[in-house]
């Protein structure tokens, strides 16, 4: 199949990967954007997976401050060269991690993050509200393993939908980025302040 620059230039935009990389895509899904974009995901993913245990020592700490200085947020974004963590692609990553942080104050990174006594006193809880509403037994773990995962969604930054692509999350863009830069990339700690919030 004939691929036009065109059709380059339009992937090229939504997914910021390099021209032979969108070419490939774009000939594996016979020209369809939206096919071609979900062949790139992939590619990070796998890209990801694989470099999910190398050491990240290098990277830069992003600050955001909202405009009317109220709000702000410092988080550190870790990746294995000060090569990567100079360019374009990490900068914009931490600053749109920055954001998130801001707008939706996650308590923790992912649920590993979380300590075992705070998801048993959420289990807790939930079971004696199930229990309350008389679920029977044999739906009630099913439940309670449903709310719990609703717990780390709300609260666990990697799980949040992007601003830009709900259907995204943040785990999915760095996912995304790894794959273009080739480096893992970690979230290794974060602080969001309001103005008076305890």
């Amino acid at each position: 199949m004939n691929i036009s620059m065109d059709q380059i230039k339009e992937l090229r935009e939504k997914t910021s990967a390099g021209i032979s990389d969108c070419k490939k895509a774009l000939e594996a899904a016979n020209g369809c954007i939206e096919k071609a974009v979900e062949e790139l995901r992939k590619k990070g993913l796998a890209t990801a997976q694989k470099k999910a245990g190398r050491s990240t020592n290098q990277g830069l700490v992003e600050i955001y401050l909202h405009h009317d200085h109220q709000l702000g947020v410092m988080v550190e974004l870790n990746c294995e060269t000060d090569f990567v963590a100079n360019t374009k692609e990490f900068r914009e990553l931490a600053k749109k991690i920055a954001m998130q942080i801001a707008l939706d104050s996650p308590l923790y990174v992912d649920k590993d993050a979380i300590p075992a006594e705070i998801v048993e006193k959420e289990k807790a809880l939930y079971r004696e509200q199930l229990q309350q509403e008389k679920k029977p037994a044999n739906v009630l773990e099913k439940i309670l393993e449903g709310k719990v995962e609703a717990f780390y969604k709300a609260n666990c930054l990697l799980d949040l939908p992007t601003m830009a692509d709900p259907k995204l999350t943040i785990r999915d863009i760095i996912t995304d980025t790894v794959g273009k830069l080739q480096e893992n990339i970690t979230v290794r700690r974060f602080i969001r302040f309001k103005l008076g919030e305890e």
